[in-house]
Parts: C-alpha cells; structure tokens; sequence
C-alpha cells in the first residue's frame, strides 16, 4: 500500500488494508511481528565521522599543504618566526573547519527530538502507554490536546481536535482535522485534513487514528533522509582560492627555478642562489591570503551580527553575497506573521482599517461610521471583541480598558488564536475594548467553534437582558440571518441584498483577505441551546490578512536593483500568496508565473529545470517540492538563499548555497542545517546580509590584487636583474621583509575596509567567474610590472652614480617597499582613485601603513639591524626619487580616474 493514498479511503478500507480491529488494536502477537517487518518507530542515524578523522581531513587543502611546505622551508632558512607564524595559520584554520562540520552533524540530533516520547495505544481491547518507538503500522492511538503524534496517522474519530502542523507543513494557523476520506490522491500535505504527521502536536480537542507509517516511512522520516542525502559543496570562494593556489605554486616555482638557474650561469654560488631562489619562492606564494581571508570574513561575521545576522559558517558570508536568487518564506520573514483586519463591510459601505485606524472618508460614503455608538459598525466591532477568546497584552501583561489603542510606546502582543486577535486589536482601534465593554456585561454562555459548524457563538447579560454575538464563514452566517443591521435600524435581509453581501465576500475573498461574517440577536434565555443561532441579525463582514513588512518591500527594491531575484515558497493557498507578492513587488510582470504544488508535482524533473527562471511564487508546497525547487534553480547555475524555520525547510536549507534559518520561530533542526541564522526573521536583514556578502568578497579581491602585484613586482625584480647581468637586487633576508612588512598589517587592514556606496546596484557576479575577472588580472599584471620595473630602475640608478651596491640595494628595498605601501591605497577600489575613496575612511589601513613605514626606517638607520640587513642610510635626494617612483604611480591613476568619473558622473545627469 502506498503511503500517499491513505486520505483518499474511508476509515474501514484503511483498517482493512492494515488489518487491524479499531475497536481492539493489535494483539502482542502481531506487534512482534510488525516490528520486526517495519522495524522501530525512530528515525534512523546515519553513521557520523570520527572526529580525529574529521580534523585531520582539514589538512587535505592544496593551499594548507603548501603552507606545510613553506613552513617547513622557513625553519630551515632560520627564520623560526615566520615558521611559527605560517604554522598557527594553518592549525588555526583547521581548528575552524573542524568545529563547522562538527556542528553540522548535529541536525539528525535535534530532528529526532521531535519525535514523540510516548503513545496511548489500543492493544488487546484494552487502552495503554507505551514508548513511541514500539509504535507499528496498524496500531489504534487515542491522542488529546496537548500530545506529540507519534506517527503519521490517519484518523478515525475526531472531536473537535486541531493539529499545529507549522513544523512540518509551514501552516502558521491549527488546521481542524476530519475523519471523512478526501476525493483527490494528490492532495497536498497541508490539505490532507484526515491525517496528521510525526512531530506535530494536536492543540485542541481529542482523537482517534490508525497508524499508516512508522520511522523512516513518515513524512518526517523522508525529511530526515533528504536531509542526509543532501552533499556538501564547496563555496565559489573556496573554488577560486583552491584554484588560485594551484596556479601561483605552479607559476612561482616556474620563476624561482629560472632565477636560480640564471645566476648560477652568470657565476653566483650554487648556494647564494638556492637561498635567493627559497626566499623568492616564500614571497611569492601569498602564505598569508588564507589567515586573511579569515579575518575579513570573521569581520564580517560580526557586522552581520550588529544588523541581526548570525553566521554559523564562515564561508557563508562570501556565498551571499554572490546570491542571485533568494526563495523565502511568506508567513513572518516576507508578512509580519499578525493578522490584521484591512476591510470591514457594513451596512452596505466598505471602511479601509490602515495600521493607524479606520479611515471613513476612504470608501465610506455618507455619515461618519462612529457617529453613534449604537452605529451599526460600532455594534459590528463589539460583536468582534465579545465573540472572541483572544487576549491584547502589553509588554507580556494583559492590559486593561485603561489603555489606548494609539498609544505610541505600547508594545502590543496577541494571547490565542491570530484570527481572533485580528478582530480585537480591529475593535480595540476604534476605541471598542472588551474589557471596558465586559464591566457592563458578562459572558454567560459560548457555543465553541467547530470546523463542522464554521461558527462561533457567545452570550452576554447586561441591563437591556441576553445578547448573542455570532461570527464565523460568510455563506453559513448569512444562512442563519434574517435581518440586517443599518443606520435606520434593523430590516430584513432580502434576496437582492444577500447576494450583495455575497458579492462582497467574494470581492474581498479575491484580494486574499479572509473574510468572517459577525451577526448578533437578542435572546430570552443565557443558555447556549439551539435557538440561539437562527433568525440572527446580520451585522458585516471583515476581511484581514498577514500584510507585509514594509522593511520587506523596501528590501525587494534593493535585491531586483541588485539583479536579485526574489522567489516565495510558502504554504498558503495561491490566492493568498498572489495577493501578497503583488503588494511585495515580487510579481511584476507578464512573465512571472506562480504555481502550486499540486501543479508542481505533474512537472518532471526536466520541465521543471525549463521553467523555474520564470517561476516567482511557489504556493502549497510540500518539503520535497522545496528541495526541487533549490535545486531546480541550483541547475540554472544560480546561487540560492533558502529561508526556513520548521522542520520540513530543513532539506531545502541544507541543500541550498547558503541555508537562512528563522531565529524566533525556527526549529532547532532548521538552525543546524542553515548557515545562517536571522535574528529578527526579517527578509531584509538577508538583504543586509547580501550586501555584507558583497562587500566582504570586494575586499578578499582588494588583497587578492594587492598581494598578487606586490609578489609578482618582487618575483620580477629578482628575475629581470638576474637576466640582464645585474648583481642581486635584493638578498633573501631583504625579501623575506618585504614580505612580513608588506603582506601583513596592511593586507589584513584591506580586509576590514567598508563597502562601497554603489555596492547595491551592481548585478552579481556570475558564481563560475575567476578571481581575476573584470580586469582584476590585468591590474595586477600592470601593476606589478610598474613595480618590478621601478625598483629595479631605482637599483640601476643607484650603481650608475656610484652609489655603491649596499646603497643601491638600500634604494631598491626601500622603493620596493614604499611602492607597494602607496599602492594599497589605490586597491581601496576598483572604479574610483585616491582622490576619491577618502585615504582616512579606513583607520585601520592608514595605522598599518604608519606600522609598516617605522618598520622599515628603522632597518635603514639603526645600525644594528643594518648590520643584519645589510643596509646603508639614504641621502635627501635619493629619498626624492624612490617616493617619486613608488607614489608617482598611484597619483597619476588618482587623477586620471578622478577626471573620467567626473566626466560619467556630467553624462549621465545630463
């Protein structure tokens, strides 16, 4: 039998086909059996990694072992410093890839602690509890308010029991379960309101129900398996480094032998030239990119955290900010998960509530509604806050008729059911407060809601005698009217005008308001009989809805500028979701499609690949459907977010880019398998964190670029001066300090430097581009030529006026240095110069420059380090002419870019 169709059979052929008695359960006999067929109800574990094997798995890394190596290189050549230091990076970095992938295994922990711990069940005629994990298919269990369900379940009896299906289906609101079979075998999860599912919790009422799957077979067991399905994937950035590390071993090793090799033939010692050939070889391959590369994004991590994000992955930061499409939630990150009443039908005139208050000039002709208080919509909203078991509260206590609605500092909150709360906060702003109005009348009697009734009814005694007040759906309400309340008093309820009101039920209906009808009558008695809900007098209707987060449709604006798109998954039903997305901004035009799951699940693979960049609103949909739809878009060569707070967005969390979880309302197995985590559950704090994202891979490029052409203008001054017939233009000891002087402080102050004002409006990047795209390579190159070739200018300057080889290597040192301390400032940025990017906007930068140029004056003319550096001190005018060569550079291409950006800057306003 298959799982999926049990909803579609009647509680007796459900019963047959599992062979079970409902009125007697299963014999012990049977049970034994059954477990050994279907095995435990639990969830099964996949087998985790040793965790020693997981840490030394860290130091696989080409990059890491690279390292190892120039570790190993330094200690020989004595300098122990730079062997230490090389070392902590790499322990360092393995220490950090180790405790993410630990955390990680811990998902299938937290997804297991939903499941229920014990079971009343019906075996051998007699009811009793056992552990939920000897539950077999075919067991009867009897469940009450309050219980876990063990297992999927199909239901026999119920009485008015409602399930919280949030975890598994997204459903922010109790669904009311039936024991009748459903005529559609491809119902939805969510519609499927004869069953309910392992992990989520019956809130209301009690109920009795057939066992269809156990463990692995349950809709929480096969999350759990695409859970440990999914693979982990390398970020774009760990991709681009892996290769960048490669191609600079290669390229550096390549270089260094041709050095080596070339001076040995011009008569150097073997040895002088192997140590040259090392050092050179030391500097050139950047051994500190990863260290900074960590620090940049640990930097990141904690802005993220001053605008509500939590990073549980470090890499996670860059894969971000390269996102091209995010698929979020509807209910609390895109709405503010408050449903609120936005139309109100009385009296044959429509009234807009806005978040401040009703606004009667809008579509209310006539007469100020509030007028009276014996106002037909004033009786409507007390119908609204009497028929009602919600709370207001304010600042966690429950508030009384004292309060205002207007009130500025209140910080509102909502005890019970949302629909219900909708109506009183309704009620509450046009000044009509339950508490107030229950100091004149009592409740004596309440008729509860039932999904068989779809009404609620309540009765109140005051001077003037016994009230009902009634609300529930529309078409059953108006039913039971046959009177209307209006200005002119109460009249009855015609045929013309009933199907007005219907026409307006259907009206607000479409713009994806639920709608309630609220109908009063005075009544003899305080007792709830019969009687009570016939002949009503029908009073309006009010139409609410979860509206969305202004933050929300400000940051959609921000993501489609960015070139971003925007795509809600949720649970809702389409009508809903449309209404939403429209008012969101993110169905705009012609060719964007919305689709269910339903419609989703007629669609292979393949078409489903064809269609999905034209998909923006994915409506009722099921946890596989989420996983396809991630992956779907994964096959377009997108980088994708995926949002999730309950157990069934777990898959889709962990299979996407970068997994967003929901800090206030995500289950501990969603926030496990995410890498990030959203403190306020705000769809715009992603987009903050997109820009972070951004931002952080702009200034891993800056160091890239500023490492890269600082390297390669030391590998060519050694090289050039080699092959011309020159004498070493620089020792080794001499570069292995630029390399400590240059390659860190000021690269690790780059890594912390702000992001740009137009960051927002640029496309992003395409996640298969390499790090030296869009020219990056051939600043680099040029760059590091200029560089390369002013030194070694310098050096021959130096012997042509017979300044000495020591003074001359002095010179060449010192221009090498000053060159590369000029030209940070110009990897700032890529689009604007010197003049433009403000020297002093990073503190941190201009402080390490500071460091770096004491640093290197000092091993000028302290004479014990120009012993050990072999250094001389420098004359005014040689001064003048290595900072000419190294800053004049940087203030040309200040110029040059200040005049071109001037020049766009007129075009485009004129």
């Amino acid at each position: 039998m298959q799982r999926q169709i049990w909803h579609i059979l009647n509680g007796g052929e459900v019963c047959k086909h599992l062979n079970a008695d409902p009125e007697k359960g299963l014999s012990d006999k049977e049970v034994n059996r059954r477990l050994d067929e279907f095995g435990q109800n639990t969830l099964a574990v996949k087998k985790g990694v040793n965790p020693v094997f997981l840490f030394l798995g860290q130091f696989k890394d080409f990059m890491v072992m690279v390292l190892m190596v120039a570790t190993l290189i330094s200690g020989l050549l004595g300098e122990i410093a730079d062997a230490i230091t090389i070392l902590a990076i790499i322990l360092i970095n393995a220490i950090l890839g180790f405790i993410q992938e630990f955390k990680a295994e811990k998902s299938m922990e937290s997804l297991r602690s939903l499941a229920a711990p014990e079971a009343n069940v019906l075996r051998n005629g007699t009811g009793m509890k056992i552990p939920a994990s000897q539950l077999v298919p075919g067991d009867i269990v009897m469940i009450e308010a309050g219980d876990r369900i063990p297992a999927d379940i199909r239901w026999l009896k119920t009485s008015n029991i409602r399930v919280e299906e949030s975890a598994l289906t997204g459903e922010s609101q109790p669904v009311a379960k039936i024991n009748q079979p459903l005529i559609n075998e491809y119902t939805p999860i969510a519609d499927r309101k004869n069953m309910s599912f392992m992990g989520t919790v019956a809130v209301n009422g009690r109920g009795i129900g057939i066992v269809t799957a156990t463990g692995m077979d349950t809709e929480m067991g096969v999350i759990a398996g695409m859970i440990q399905e999914v693979k982990e994937e390398e970020t774009p950035l760990q991709r681009r480094l892996e290769q960048l590390g490669k191609w600079l071993v290669t390229v550096s090793v390549a270089v260094c032998i041709v050095v080596v090799i070339t001076g040995i033939l011009q008569g150097e010692t073997f040895y002088k030239m192997f140590l040259a050939g090392v050092s050179l070889a030391v500097a050139a391959i950047p051994e500190g990119l990863p260290a900074i590369v960590t620090v940049a994004l640990a930097v990141g991590v904690q802005r993220m955290v001053k605008r509500h994000a939590v990073i549980r992955k470090l890499p996670a930061v860059e894969t971000l900010g390269c996102a091209t499409v995010i698929c979020s939630d509807k209910t609390g990150t895109l709405t503010q998960n408050e449903m609120t009443v936005r139309r109100v039908y009385c009296d044959n005139q429509v009234v807009t509530v806005s978040g401040q208050g009703y606004d009667p000039k809008g579509d209310y002709h006539g007469a100020d509604p509030f007028s009276s208080d014996k106002g037909p919509l004033k009786e409507l909203l007390k119908c609204a806050a009497l028929c009602n078991n919600a709370v207001l509260t304010k600042k966690g206590l429950r508030v009384s008729g004292l309060f205002r609605a207007n009130k500025k500092d209140s910080i509102w909150g909502i005890d019970g059911d949302p629909t219900e709360g909708a109506l009183l906060v309704a009620a509450a702003k046009a000044g009509v407060w339950r508490e107030s109005l229950e100091r004149k009348e009592q409740r004596v009697a309440e008729i509860p809601f039932e999904s068989e009734r779809k009404r609620m009814s309540v009765i109140y005694k005051g001077k003037e005698g016994f009230k009902a007040y009634v609300k529930g759906a529309p078409d059953v309400i108006l039913g039971l009217c046959a009177k209307e309340l209006t200005k002119k008093g109460m009249v009855d309820l015609t045929p013309e005008r009933r199907k007005q009101i219907l026409f307006m039920n259907d009206e607000m209906a479409s713009q994806a308001l639920r709608v309630l009808a609220l109908a009063v009558k005075e009544v003899e008695r305080g007792d709830a009989s019969g009687e009570v809900e016939k002949n009503l007098v029908f009073a309006g209707l009010m139409g609410m809805i979860d509206p969305p987060r202004v933050s929300a449709i400000q940051a959609i604006k921000v993501c489609q500028a960015a070139g971003i798109r925007p795509v809600m998954i949720t649970g809702d039903h389409k009508l809903t979701a449309q209404a939403v997305a429209r008012e969101l901004g993110i169905l705009r035009g012609p060719n964007q499609m919305i689709i269910t799951g339903t419609e989703l699940d007629r669609m292979t693979d393949e078409d489903l690949n064809k269609h999905v960049m034209n998909i923006s609103v994915f409506a009722r949909v099921a946890p596989r459907d989420k996983l396809r739809i991630v992956r779907a878009f994964k096959k377009n060569g997108q980088i994708v977010a995926m949002t999730g707070d309950g157990v069934n967005d777990a898959p889709a969390v962990k299979e996407a880019d970068i997994g967003v979880a929901m800090g206030q309302t995500g289950t501990d197995v969603t926030k496990e398998a995410s890498s990030m985590i959203i403190v306020d559950d705000n769809f715009a704090t992603i987009v903050a964190a997109v820009e972070e994202g951004r931002g952080i891979y702009d200034n891993i490029r800056k160091f890239i670029r500023y490492l890269l052409s600082c390297n390669l203008g030391e590998v060519l001054t050694m090289f050039l001066g080699t092959l011309v017939g020159l004498p070493l233009p620089l020792l080794p000891i001499q570069i292995l300090w630029v390399n400590l002087v240059t390659d860190g402080l000021p690269a690790m102050a780059l890594g912390v430097d702000g992001t740009e004002p137009d960051i927002m409006k640029r496309s992003p990047r395409s996640p298969a581009e390499s790090v030296f795209a869009r020219g990056l390579g051939r600043r680099i190159m040029i760059r590091g030529t200029m560089i390369g070739i002013g030194t070694l200018l310098v050096f021959v300057v130096g012997l042509w006026y017979g300044a000495g080889l020591l003074t001359a290597r002095t010179m060449a040192f010192s221009t090498l240095v000053f060159s590369q301390l000029f030209h940070v400032f110009d990897c700032k940025s890529e689009r604007r110069g010197i003049f433009e990017v403000g020297i002093f906007s990073n503190l941190f930068l201009v402080l390490a420059v500071m460091l770096s140029t004491a640093m290197q004056l000092s091993v000028i003319y302290l004479p014990f380090l120009q012993n050990i550096f072999k250094t001389a001190p420098l004359h005014t005018w040689q001064w003048v002419l290595i900072l000419t060569v190294s800053g004049g550079p940087s203030v040309i291409i200040g110029f040059t870019r200040l005049f071109r950006n001037t020049l766009r800057r007129k075009a485009r306003l004129a």
